[in-house]
């Protein structure tokens, strides 16, 4: 049976109230937290981005959950070494229960700084040669480093947890998949995908956990939950590498014209029927992923956690 956590939304919220919301999932039975990582919100709409390293050290105060980023980019706009000591010191102050996600990445993010945004086969090279950095830091030795793509000279943490943080590797295609499986401690992917994990298990990822995400938007009104998610998330629905391509907000607005409310109420689970969200959640359970971590869409949180805590996670413990 997996572990069922909830998704924070740093582009939706504001800190305090990503930390109410946790505290909340955790009143309400939720296992464990991820948080998102990013610079821009996926459109004006969402209206927030703070920097997530405060925000987890803020979390580490409120709940007792183990926090996970879902997920980080350690290649172009923050360099590795510098996500080493983000993560280091997040396992200290939560007592080893931090788990460093990690990703290639979207130029909405990436790009800020002027870097070129490189093809899918370099970002993924970036990504292997980050995490081979990180984990001779996560050691707590010195590290000198002078590699294809990054170079670390003299660098030492020395705010280290006793264990090195487990890093797990995003993908959503065979490549990144097959990277996940052969150098992650854990595999994370958005579709409940037997095929995916699978391929991940038989590609070196073994009995390592396989998580995974999904957003609804409960309320009362089915058709306004519709248009809340068609209103701040509509680029769920983008098709294509669209969301790793495209470089600000009001790229994605742009497109919001070809995510008609028919496909949000065909996609995502809105309402409050109880069967709908139980199923949203048992399709990765039974895919054969470990842990499953759902987002609340839109301003009714305390109506998600009360419904969620009293009809559909006592289903899930079932």
């Amino acid at each position: 049976m997996p572990e069922y956590g909830y998704f924070l939304a740093s582009e939706e919220h504001g800190p305090a109230a990503l930390i109410e919301q946790a505290r909340m999932a955790e009143q309400a039975g939720f296992q464990a937290l991820w948080i998102s990582d990013h610079f821009h919100p996926w459109n004006d709409a969402q209206g927030q981005s703070a920097f997530v390293w405060s925000v987890i050290g803020a979390l580490s105060e409120a709940v007792s959950l183990p926090i996970e980023t879902a997920v980080t980019c350690p290649t172009i706009r923050t360099h590795p070494a510098v996500v080493a000591q983000a993560a280091a010191t997040s396992a200290v102050l939560t007592e080893g229960r931090f788990r460093l996600g990690v990703g290639t990445g979207e130029a909405l993010n990436e790009h800020i700084l002027g870097d070129p945004w490189p093809p899918l086969h370099v970002r993924l090279e970036m990504l292997e040669e980050a995490v081979q950095v990180m984990r001779r830091l996560f050691t707590g030795e010195e590290v000198n480093h002078h590699g294809t793509h990054y170079t670390v000279e003299n660098a030492r943490l020395y705010t280290v947890p006793d264990e090195p943080v487990p890093i797990d590797i995003s993908g959503f295609g065979p490549k990144a998949t097959a990277l996940a499986a052969r150098v992650g401690d854990g595999y994370i992917t958005m579709m409940p995908e037997e095929e995916m994990v699978t391929r991940f298990r038989k590609g070196g990822g073994g009995t390592k956990p396989v998580s995974g995400g999904v957003k609804v938007c409960y309320g009362a009104d089915r058709d306004a939950c519709v248009r809340t998610v068609h209103r701040l998330w509509f680029n769920e629905l983008l098709p294509g590498e669209m969301g790793q391509v495209l470089p600000s907000p009001r790229h994605f607005e742009q497109l919001h014209e070809l995510v008609t409310e028919d496909m949000v109420r065909e996609k995502t689970v809105c309402g409050d029927d109880v069967d709908a969200h139980v199923a949203a959640l048992r399709a990765f359970a039974d895919a054969g992923f470990d842990r499953v971590y759902v987002n609340q869409i839109g301003p009714d949180q305390r109506g998600f956690f009360d419904f969620y805590r009293t009809k559909v996670l006592p289903q899930l413990d079932g």
